[in-house]
């Protein structure tokens, strides 16, 4: 989420536990736009079987594991054209994203490593660490778009500077988007950065770029491992997370087209409403808690 027509980006400036939440709520003031009873809350599950990374979303522990609420605008929180759920899971190696877009008409241009895809119609996913955040995006031809961002006040205490992959000469300065007054100040953004082992497909329910036929949508399938997640972790957590952990992620769509009026479609759709056009604030990012239970004991 950068700035396309409509402007857009986000990450953490703290790992907020949930007492700290509350504490904000109840008492001092709280410096972000996200209304804290809005911050979504979820529970990923362990999977005890290998996920294939197809895009589609088809093994048993897909259809087993709870997914999010439809998704909302990212300004408003108010209900939007098309649905789109995101579902969480994770095993000793990888943690699982999957997201399911209902989409009529799946249209995407970009095809290079980390082509501007934030003017395309797009999935994104960040990850927060205490002193540092991964942005990703994907488009519907599959097209990855990736940033690693790292607050400026933990470049040195946390060790970034002394890594070949974060000097000085790699990094741009990043303020946010619509969210320049974040209490932690300003980031360090490397946007040469690849994931180390990502692995991510996209299918599509349809045809790409044919307005002469209805889609159904499009779906992500993204694993990201664990030992690629060391900066990250500059905070001592756990990798893979141990029963428990919470992480703060943030679960987007956006898109080139907004729905008319007299609905208010900002064209930024979000698990966890931000209000404001903006994904960089870790803050309001929702809350992903890891249990070791396996997903195939659940019950839907």
């Amino acid at each position: 989420m950068f700035s396309r027509s409509i402007s857009s980006v986000a990450a953490l400036g703290g790992f907020l536990a949930l007492s700290q939440i509350a504490t904000f709520a109840q008492g001092e003031r709280w410096a972000f736009p996200c209304p804290t009873n809005d911050i979504a809350r979820y529970t990923a599950h362990r999977v005890t079987q290998p996920i294939k990374i197809d895009g589609k979303l088809d093994e048993a522990a897909w259809k087993a594991a709870p997914t999010s609420p439809r998704f909302v605008d990212i300004l408003s929180g108010q209900p939007v054209l098309h649905d789109t759920r995101a579902t969480v899971l994770w095993d000793e190696d990888y943690l699982y994203v999957g997201y399911q877009l209902e989409e009529p008409n799946v249209r995407a241009r970009f095809t290079n490593y980390n082509d501007t895809i934030y003017y395309d119609n797009d999935v994104e996913l960040f990850i927060a660490g205490r002193d540092s955040y991964y942005e990703f995006e994907i488009n519907g031809f599959n097209t990855i778009y990736e940033v690693f961002f790292i607050w400026d006040d933990a470049y040195e205490k946390a060790g970034f500077a002394k890594a070949p992959e974060f000097a000085r000469s790699k990094l741009k300065p990043f303020n946010g988007v619509d969210f320049k007054t974040h209490p932690r100040g300003g980031r360090l953004g490397n946007f040469d950065w690849p994931f180390p082992g990502l692995k991510t497909a996209v299918h599509i329910d349809g045809t790409v770029n044919n307005d002469k036929d209805k889609d159904r949508g499009w779906s992500v399938e993204v694993a990201l491992p664990w030992k690629g997640m060391k900066w990250l972790a500059t905070d001592g957590r756990s990798l893979p997370p141990k029963d428990g952990d919470v992480w703060r992620m943030d679960f987007s769509r956006f898109n080139t087209y907004k729905a008319p009026p007299p609905a208010k479609d900002s064209g930024g759709w979000v698990w966890t409403r931000h209000g404001i056009w903006d994904s960089h604030i870790p803050e309001c990012f929702a809350f992903i808690q890891f249990s070791t239970n396996a997903v195939s004991v659940l019950k839907r």
